[in-house]
């Protein structure tokens, strides 16, 4: 078993572009995203995206016109994340999600945790310190926004724990979900072909099983104002607007 940091740096990262498969529709669906949170205007303010990945919410951000600070742990999507950046104000960061304040220079008015980022996070105290620090650095008006998949209220069994994530004809990614009482082990299952051969390649990690109604409570009892819904992928979406 694996933290999701090593999962994602030697067995998620460098494939990661392709399981996205059209990366123009990709970015289209997060420039999206981007509009249904209802932003405050950018006015050349910052903004923090939290497990930014190669980009795919930190470059329309940029686009609008804030600062963005992208923090990850996987240099492999920070690369790609610069490659993509080009003369936007983007500062890729490879550091920890939780503390990002230490490197973050501006207050920002916009803090993102998009795309099941909160559940990659070792345990629930690091949870709420995130949304803590999150509450905390933002100014009146500032807005706080995740998206992450349910598996607390919601557990699938049987064969529904097999997915296929993406296939072609040289390459396949199914994960299989393992239940625990507060976690989800994921074993990523990649098998991908080598001149004519096709070899196996299997890493694990776990996932918390993270309750919406929790991450809405500890938000809300921090003095944000929550809008919580399902985003268009099935994601629990929480927008928390400081007060």
């Amino acid at each position: 078993m694996n933290t999701s940091a090593a999962h994602y740096s030697t067995h998620l990262g460098p494939i990661y572009s392709w399981m996205l498969g059209d990366i123009d529709a990709a970015f289209a669906r997060s420039a999206a995203e981007i509009d249904d949170l209802r932003l405050p205007e950018a006015n050349h303010g910052a903004a923090v995206d939290l497990g930014a990945g190669l980009g795919l919410h930190a470059l329309p951000l940029a686009r609008r016109g804030f600062h963005v600070t992208a923090i990850d742990s996987c240099q492999v999507l920070l690369d790609e994340l610069r490659s993509r950046s080009e003369t936007l104000a983007v500062t890729a960061v490879n550091g920890d999600l939780v503390n990002f304040r230490a490197v973050v220079k501006e207050q920002p008015r916009v803090v993102l945790c998009m795309g099941d980022t909160l559940t990659h996070l070792p345990t629930l105290g690091s949870v709420e310190s995130l949304l803590k620090n999150a509450a905390a650095c933002l100014p009146r008006g500032g807005v706080f926004a995740a998206t992450f998949r349910d598996y607390a209220t919601r557990t699938l069994e049987g064969d529904q724990r097999f997915i296929l994530v993406r296939a072609d004809a040289d390459r396949i990614l199914t994960c299989f979900l393992e239940y625990a009482e507060h976690e989800v082990m994921v074993h990523d299952v990649l098998n991908e072909r080598e001149q004519d051969q096709w070899r196996q390649k299997i890493s694990s990690y776990p996932k918390l099983r993270l309750a919406p109604d929790w991450v809405e409570s500890t938000l809300t009892e921090l003095g944000l104002e929550v809008r919580r819904d399902t985003s268009p992928s099935g994601m629990a979406r929480i927008v928390a607007t400081k007060t």
